[in-house]
């Protein structure tokens, strides 16, 4: 594909109620198609925001379906879209752990690719402190898919900090990147993580955040947002749900990496 294709991001506020994240993730997918977007990202945990961690381990799916990967499929079908759905649990080899897993769908609904979350957050300061692998098992493997329009490589949220895994993918025409980044971090990096991996690939970034306040008392950064391969910001969505839009523009694309073409030119 040639022409230019419109992709979106979802931006949402997740509680601990599965229907009530499945009602709005519907909704938001819906008013997307209806602007055109032929591709859709939700963000990081998407289905569930649970009260406490282990939460999540009472949604985990086996590989084989369930309800969330269902109604995924179903959204991909209805609006006849590529729709990559942030992340689930999804069930691990470990006891009271599970995996956090991408799925992605194309327009008939078919599932054609999955990618496990490699890099595991971390973070302590002040009142605030995180780990998921007291709940999650490490991904193991690098995905990427190929789309009408190019190459996507799939990652999530505190994979942003490591650039050597997009490298991994190699060439990619769209870098996409559901998250839950905590305010703290998201104010501090999450714009300049996202520009520096868009303008070191030469590639289009999308990013799908979780962005408010939620029941659980976590206040996620937001501003999900798609950025260019000159690293120009095409739309932001400081916070709350709703949508952010824009063109991949392969010709767009192919004049960056021809005016500067830094690809062609890495040594190691």
């Amino acid at each position: 594909m040639t022409q230019s294709v419109k992709i979106a991001a979802i931006q949402m506020v997740s509680t601990p109620v599965v229907e009530q994240n499945l009602a709005s993730a519907s909704r938001l997918v819906a008013e997307a198609a209806q602007q055109g977007a032929q591709f859709i990202l939700l963000p990081e945990y998407w289905p569930v925001m649970g009260m406490k961690d282990s939460d999540k381990l009472l949604h985990a799916e086996p590989d084989s379906g369930g309800p969330i990967q269902h109604a995924m499929a179903q959204l991909a079908q209805e609006h006849r879209i590529w729709l990559v759905g942030g992340t689930l649990p999804m069930v691990a080899a470990e006891d009271n752990k599970v995996l956090n897993t991408l799925m992605v769908y194309n327009p008939q609904g078919e599932r054609v690719s999955r990618y496990d979350k490699i890099h595991l957050f971390s973070f302590t300061k002040d009142e605030e402190s995180y780990d998921e692998a007291r709940t999650i098992v490490h991904g193991e493997r690098v995905i990427a898919f190929d789309a009408p329009f190019g190459k996507v490589g799939l990652s999530v949220c505190y994979d942003l900090r490591f650039p050597e895994l997009y490298r991994a993918m190699g060439d990619c025409a769209l870098i996409v990147m559901p998250a839950a980044f905590t305010y703290t971090t998201g104010r501090a990096h999450w714009e300049i993580l996202l520009r520096a991996r868009a303008v070191e690939n030469q590639c289009y970034v999308l990013a799908a955040a979780q962005g408010g306040i939620h029941p659980n008392g976590r206040r996620t950064w937001g501003h999900s947002m798609l950025v260019d391969p000159w690293g120009e910001v095409k739309d932001v969505l400081p916070e709350g749900e709703g949508v952010v839009i824009g063109e991949l523009d392969p010709a767009r694309l192919q004049r960056v990496r021809e005016s500067l073409p830094a690809l062609r030119h890495r040594r190691l």
